[in-house]
């Protein structure tokens, strides 16, 4: 597929599935920790500020759409990202969003368009 050629449809369907996931504040914002580094689900619950119970059904999601996983380390269960693709598209994001930060015609301009 070249860049002016429009995607198939699967394409499209697949690419809206992933939005979709990361369009929850919570499960991009476990994204964006594990991103930094790896971490057990209390850990991500304290740094995210979510209920344990919570952020356990967010990580069961992204784990079962493939972009985080985790291991055992003994009793421990730790969380990692599964696909650098995703996490350097969500690290452009945020980065291009960071910037608009501060300009007053930029707060908000967003929420409540999505679906």
């Amino acid at each position: 597929m070249s860049a002016f050629d429009d995607p198939p449809a699967e394409v499209l369907t697949e690419a809206a599935a992933v939005f979709g996931l990361l369009a929850s504040p919570a499960r991009l914002h476990i994204v964006w920790v594990l991103a930094q580094s790896e971490c057990d689900v209390s850990g991500l619950a304290e740094r995210v500020g979510g209920a344990l119970p919570a952020v356990s059904q967010h990580l069961a999601k992204l784990k079962l759409a493939g972009l985080v996983r985790s291991r055992r380390e003994g009793r421990r269960v730790v969380y990692l990202v599964d696909d650098q693709d995703i996490v350097t598209m969500v690290q452009w994001l945020m980065g291009r969003l960071a910037e608009r930060v501060g300009r007053p015609e930029a707060v908000g301009r967003f929420r409540g368009l999505g679906a």
